[in-house]
């Protein structure tokens, strides 16, 4: 068993509370983590701020900080790997997975700060201003506050800070309290690889103490969460005019259609709704399946379910593994109970040990079950026929949220249609919701969040467009 401290003002910090972190699969002590206070927050807060305007750090400065963290995680992948194991409970192959995708979205925002500009704007065009030449520059927007899930320790932590370090800002970070080990070890990476004092902060504690007092402190002038819809709300009526990135709640739709590959749509979406135990925003969670290939998807589904190992996130056979608690798995067992009550079918899994709940399909649901109607955020996924394309995307779009959807089909009219139609941030083609590389815009729609992430994306909402107008004697 570790301690880790917090890192404030460019130093390791202790305080007198701690946070237990579990072994999420075993329920045992696998480290403690300082726990900040209010002293401490305002003392983090104030660093960045003192740093931000101290600390001035060049575009390609900025390129070479991120790019030697780049080559540090990589180089540390199996102990990282472990640690986003132990503490969240993903199974091991798919913790390789997000280290290496982690590496790359810290190069990705390195090369990303070498590239940050304005453009010229033709002001000469307007009468009387003959004489005048203007341009935008980019500049950061000063101390950035992030809060991040427990889903993605490592990757979705680095989506805030590479590419808020990449524009030139400084960062206060508020991990998730089941997952603070993972954020630690990054601070770390970026304190070895060279980042300056000041400029990133990482104080754990709980959304009541650490997160209100961030959400209500001025001198924070841009707020990047990834959360419920309901956190993300109160954030948005706690920060006034602030700037927010907000990547929120979902319940993926994907639809098969009848001309769809039956194989791969199967395939895809046996380990899409269930990778991390279905933990994931982009998890695919409702199935529209056309009724004339229904019986038939739902054969090769469940025949590519069997597949599935379900148990120890250690071992690297594993492909599904615990939830973040027995709590969350219990909370979803209860909507699977009430689905069957009201006549839902469950046709595979649907068995909880402890944390670990099984792949679970349910049919014959109605869209008024909390299974379909909210995030279930649980390795559950819910079938639901239909008839005409039309009628599926209305009913696809009464949902409140829009992260990202997908369709199986190989009819391309169709494909074009439903991509048009279907309303979210990102809508993949004979592909599952849960596509995701970390370069591409990512975020979505109604109660599912506003801003993009991906490093070229968030450095936008990062940085303030500056117009500079000259006058000229010519």
């Amino acid at each position: 068993m570790k301690h880790f401290q917090l890192f404030i003002d460019g130093e390791w910090t202790d305080s007198s509370e701690t946070i237990d972190v579990l072994d999420k699969y075993t329920q045992t002590l696998y480290a403690t983590v300082a726990k900040a206070d209010e002293q401490l927050v305002d003392k983090a807060i104030a660093s960045a701020t003192k740093a931000f305007s101290e600390q001035q750090l060049t575009p390609f400065e900025r390129y070479q900080i991120l790019h030697k963290a780049s080559t540090l995680i990589s180089e540390q992948k199996d102990e990282l790997a472990m640690i986003i194991t132990k503490e969240a409970g993903k199974p091991l192959k798919q913790a390789q997975t997000e280290i290496d995708r982690t590496s790359l979205t810290f190069l990705w925002a390195a090369e990303e700060a070498k590239r940050i500009h304005g453009e010229g704007v033709p002001v000469e065009a307007a009468p009387g201003s003959e004489n005048r030449m203007a341009f935008t520059i980019k500049v950061p927007v000063g101390v950035v506050g992030a809060i991040s899930p427990f889903n993605f320790p490592m990757n979705l932590v680095a989506h805030k800070l590479a590419p808020a370090l990449a524009a030139g800002n400084a960062v206060v970070l508020k991990p998730a309290s089941k997952t603070p080990v993972s954020a630690l070890k990054l601070a770390r990476i970026l304190e070895e690889a060279g980042l300056p004092k000041g400029l990133l902060q990482v104080i754990a504690g709980s959304g009541s103490t650490v997160g209100n007092q961030m959400m209500k402190d001025k001198r924070i002038a841009l707020y990047t969460f990834t959360g419920s819809a309901e956190v993300g709300l109160k954030l948005k009526q706690e920060t006034g005019l602030n700037r927010l990135i907000l990547e929120l709640g979902n319940n993926s739709p994907v639809i098969v259609d009848k001309e769809a590959d039956i194989a791969l749509a199967a395939k895809t979406l046996a380990a899409q709704s269930f990778a991390f135990a279905g933990q994931v925003c982009i998890s695919v969670q409702r199935i529209y399946v056309d009724e004339a290939i229904k019986q038939a998807f739902i054969e090769k589904l469940t025949e590519e379910m069997q597949h599935l190992k379900v148990g120890n996130p250690a071992d690297v056979d594993t492909d599904v593994g615990p939830m973040i608690d027995e709590k969350e798995a219990e909370r979803a067992e209860t909507w699977i109970m009430e689905a069957q009550k009201d006549g839902a079918e469950v046709i595979h899994g649907g068995q909880r040990h402890g944390a670990l709940l099984e792949p679970t399909i349910i049919s014959n649901v109605t869209k008024d079950m909390r299974v379909v109607c909210e995030e279930i955020f649980a390795p559950v996924a819910s079938i639901i026929s239909y008839t005409d394309l039309e009628s599926c995307i209305r009913e696809i779009n009464q949902s409140p949220y829009g992260l990202q959807g997908g369709i199986f089909t190989q009819n391309i009219d169709t494909a074009y249609y439903a991509a048009k139609h279907v309303e979210v941030g990102g809508f993949m083609i004979n592909d599952g919701s849960q596509y995701r590389v970390d370069l591409m815009p990512y975020g979505g729609v109604k109660d599912s969040g506003n801003g993009k992430e991906g490093p070229k994306y968030s450095i936008n909402e990062m940085t303030e467009e500056r117009l500079i107008v000259m006058n000229l004697k010519v």
